[in-house]
């Protein structure tokens, strides 16, 4: 009994010391899980912030995409043409902004009526909260003003590619008006079928950057606009085609390099994240096969030209690089450096025989957006199929398929209700004399208004 009352004791005075040093502890303990916490929220709205700049500055990159459209728009087009050129490249700009703020962007990412049809609704809605951010664990990690405008810039891209194959000869006002129905409406429809979560999505079709969702968009829509207008006066005469050069080849050639590194923006944005290791060497290696696709089409373009012409063709080494751009830009990720050079390869021999096939088909394209944007847009979209084990070359021919599909038909029907209410083609004394003095009543270039 007194060894029990003993151990009692014992055991009294344990527990009572026991819970005086938890009690003395406590603070102590929740300071420091409050500390814990307070640095887990930090690092959470560190991360956030990094990643939300870096979509910004790839957005602001990708947007420098067009001034180097206009760059190289300008120097393939002739003298007399050029100020209404560029007038339609700062304007489509604007347009693209507009109409995808005020109601493209939520047709693209907003609620959907179905997996084919996407919803409709006006303006913005408001950014992301700091609780919001923090009780997301994570999955919310970008703003949604920088992915706006992150978005707003791939519209202008598309519509950019427009511009060129309809150079020289369309209403600038028709233009447009085109551009309104195509940034706010049509890009952003076949759009939603993939990265708004549509039925290409759940096909599995991939695209990482856009070289169906933006470049084959674009060209398939030039496309509708070149039929519907015709090829330029003087271009196919007599059953032959007669070269228009350009007016100014180092302004092409640097638009060329601008295009080239606002590339960097449109593929390495598009990993969306860089703020942990795997995402910073992820953009590293989209960095890396981006720069030597381009690179290799460039080679491969020259090169055939060279054996082909028995020349050293420029705008074909140009237009090389831009291929080997659009190629990559489907899957800039899972290829090695070694393998996106070849893409890049693929893209600049497919690019030469394009162009002269579709100018042998009488189909005016002044700039070869149609072979750079259209053909190597496909291309990159299946070659997709060989470095992603998740794509199929079928699923990849679907998705293909349907953006070309609904962008052209939609497409020629909006020019032609333009057509049939505005006209979309300038006179023929007005194209002769140069654009730039009926569309924007300058005549900037004298000695050029007689070719």
């Amino acid at each position: 009994m007194k060894n029990n009352a003993k151990m009692n004791r014992k055991a009294f005075w344990g527990g009572a010391v026991f819970l005086a040093g938890l009690a003395i502890a406590a603070p102590s303990i929740a300071d420091e899980t409050a500390s814990v916490s307070t640095v887990a929220d930090n690092l959470t709205q560190l991360a956030y912030s990094v990643d939300t700049f870096y979509f910004l500055m790839s957005g602001a990159l990708v947007m420098w995409m067009a001034a180097g459209f206009a760059m190289l728009e300008a120097g393939l087009v002739r003298g007399k043409n050029t100020v209404e050129i560029l007038t339609k490249n700062i304007a489509l700009y604007a347009v693209a902004c507009l109409m995808y703020l005020l109601v493209g962007y939520n047709i693209m990412y907003g609620d959907a009526i179905s997996s084919v049809i996407p919803g409709l609704s006006l303006f913005l809605g408001p950014d992301n909260g700091v609780d919001a951010v923090l009780k997301s664990g994570g999955e919310t990690y970008y703003s949604n003003m920088s992915d706006f405008f992150f978005q707003v810039v791939f519209v202008a891209t598309a519509m950019s590619i427009v511009s060129g194959a309809v150079a020289e000869r369309m209403k600038l006002w028709t233009f447009l008006a085109f551009s309104v129905v195509m940034t706010g409406f049509i890009y952003p429809v076949s759009g939603y079928w993939k990265w708004g979560g549509g039925f290409l999505d759940t096909l599995g079709f991939l695209d990482f950057a856009g070289s169906g969702l933006v470049h084959l968009c674009g060209a398939s829509a030039a496309l509708a606009g070149v039929i519907v207008l015709g090829a330029r006066k003087g271009k196919y005469v007599g059953g032959k085609i007669r070269a228009i050069p350009g007016c100014n080849l180092p302004l092409a050639t640097l638009g060329t390099f601008i295009l080239w590194m606002g590339w960097f923006g449109f593929n390495g944005g598009s990993q969306l994240k860089l703020s942990n290791i795997s995402d910073a060497n992820a953009v590293a290696q989209i960095f890396v096969n981006t720069n030597t696709a381009a690179a290799g089409g460039l080679v491969a373009a020259l090169l055939l030209a060279r054996f082909w012409f028995g020349k050293a063709d420029l705008t074909m080494a140009l237009n090389g690089a831009l291929a080997g751009l659009v190629a990559i830009t489907a899957e800039p990720l899972t290829p090695t450096p070694g393998v996106a050079t070849l893409i890049g390869v693929a893209g600049g021999l497919l690019v030469v025989p394009s162009i002269i096939f579709i100018d042998k088909a009488k189909i005016d394209d002044p700039v070869g957006a149609l072979s750079v944007h259209g053909v190597c847009g496909i291309w990159g979209l299946i070659a997709v199929a060989l470095t992603n084990p998740d794509a199929t070359f079928m699923k990849q021919l679907i998705g293909a398929g349907a953006i070309f599909g609904w962008t052209f038909v939609a497409s020629l029907i909006v020019w032609l209700i333009l057509k049939a209410i505005m006209g979309v083609r300038v006179s023929e004394e007005e194209e002769m004399e140069g654009v730039d003095i009926s569309e924007c009543g300058l005549d900037a270039y004298p000695e050029f208004t007689k070719d």
